[in-house]
């Protein structure tokens, strides 16, 4: 795949910020568009248990993980365009071809193929970013790369919405295949390729082993990588069952996408602060604080779940957007802190930190959405436990030490 003309290289600081943001969003769009159309999905398939509706999300985020282990070595070989297009023409068809699916089964093979497809986004995305940016100012982008990324979750149970109250669910497959060929359209123009042609990796495989040695067998890497695997489980199980929690619990039928936009533009404020405090706070106070909170009020909501009856919806709303405020702290300043160290295999290290976090977040999530008993006690249950999961895997990234003080850690072997 040829790179962009000469007058199209110059990709100002904005444009490109968007841009990295369009390509993992269109991640988020195939998860958030799709929750109000759960029940009439699986009321059209057959799908007789509700909770098995949720293998709609979760074969996605298994094709999505698993292929980015392939992408990475990919992306480091033969650069960083032609993997992204290649995962992109997959998005597009798998999510065009659902659109005729006969039964609940073919449409999770397919849904599978559109996670395949959604990988090259994911890795490309995060190592161009790594390519042009390193320690405190790559946390920066990364943060302001996420504000824009969580609008999606904001508005895309809205859109689903609207989609559905203008024709039938698969429509939204529709939706997203529009959305995706208008995005690779203007990746195609707009984003040049970051790799430089001497710094591309032989696609032998004694060299991507090494690779993903080097990146297993770094600590600080590897154990912030970890990390973000449990804060996504805890963050997964909450979408797998969302519907079921607004709609079924407090009853806000068709109020549900405004009470999930609430919750998740939290999380877009919270990622813009982030980039505004990073660069004089650091990735390490920031994220080690925010995962401090994150555990404590988690506690405080299992605690009062346990106790109350029946937890009110303004406390439940209230306890959510202090965690989900913390998340948006946490997860962009690890995702930053797992890859500074792996400059030299940016796109090996992308796929294996996106593997772990993206399958085990997936398996982890939907194990406690299938313990979903019309309360929300496993939902808190699941962001206490992973939530110390994760503060023990800072701890031994850290040697036992929290709050690093002095400058981040700076490395591009």
């Amino acid at each position: 795949m040829s790179a962009p003309t000469a007058s199209s290289r110059d990709v100002s600081r904005p444009e490109f910020i968007a841009l990295i943001a369009g390509l993992m969003a269109l991640n988020a769009l195939a998860i958030d568009v799709m929750l109000p159309a759960l029940p009439y999905m699986g009321a059209a398939l057959g799908v007789l248990n509700e909770n098995d509706r949720h293998f709609v999300l979760t074969a996605y985020m298994l094709g999505f993980g698993i292929a980015q282990l392939a992408f990475g070595p990919l992306s480091d070989r033969f650069g960083r365009r032609a993997p992204l297009f290649v995962g992109l023409v997959i998005y597009v068809i798998a999510a065009f071809t659902a659109v005729f699916s006969p039964n609940f089964a073919t449409l999770l093979v397919l849904r599978f193929v559109q996670g395949v497809g959604a990988a090259g986004t994911r890795v490309i995305a995060t190592s161009v970013v790594r390519d042009r940016f390193h320690g405190r100012a790559m946390a920066e982008v990364m943060s302001l790369v996420f504000m824009v990324f969580m609008i999606i979750p904001v508005i895309a149970p809205a859109i689903g919405q609207v989609i559905l109250l203008t024709g039938p669910w698969e429509y939204i497959f529709l939706f997203m295949a529009v959305v995706g060929m208008a995005i690779t359209v203007w990746a195609f123009l707009r984003l040049p390729e970051t790799l430089a042609p001497e710094n591309r990796r032989p696609l032998r495989a004694a060299v991507i082993l090494d690779g993903f040695r080097i990146v297993v067998t770094n600590r600080n890497a590897i154990m912030y990588g970890l990390a973000g695997t449990f804060i996504f489980a805890a963050l997964f199980g909450f979408i797998n069952t969302s519907q079921q929690i607004y709609v079924d619990i407090y009853d806000l039928g068709a109020l549900f996408p405004l009470a999930f936009a609430f919750q998740a533009s939290l999380m877009s404020v919270s990622s813009y602060t982030n980039s505004r405090m990073v660069r004089r706070i650091g990735m390490r106070r920031l994220s080690h604080g925010a995962m401090l909170t994150f555990v404590a009020v988690s506690a405080l909501w299992l605690v009062l779940a346990l106790t109350l009856p029946a937890m009110p919806l303004w406390l439940f709303m209230g306890l959510l957007c202090v965690i989900m405020f913390m998340f948006g702290w946490s997860a962009s300043n690890m995702n930053s802190l797992s890859l500074e160290p792996l400059g030299a295999v940016a796109g090996t290290a992308s796929s294996v930190f996106g593997f772990i976090q993206t399958v085990g977040g997936a398996l982890l999530g939907t194990l406690v959405g299938s313990f979903f008993d019309g309360t929300v006690v496993p939902i808190a249950a699941g962001y206490v436990i992973f939530g110390l999961l994760a503060l023990g895997c800072i701890l031994i990234a850290e040697k036992g030490r929290l709050f690093g003080v002095g400058e981040e850690y700076r490395t591009d072997a």
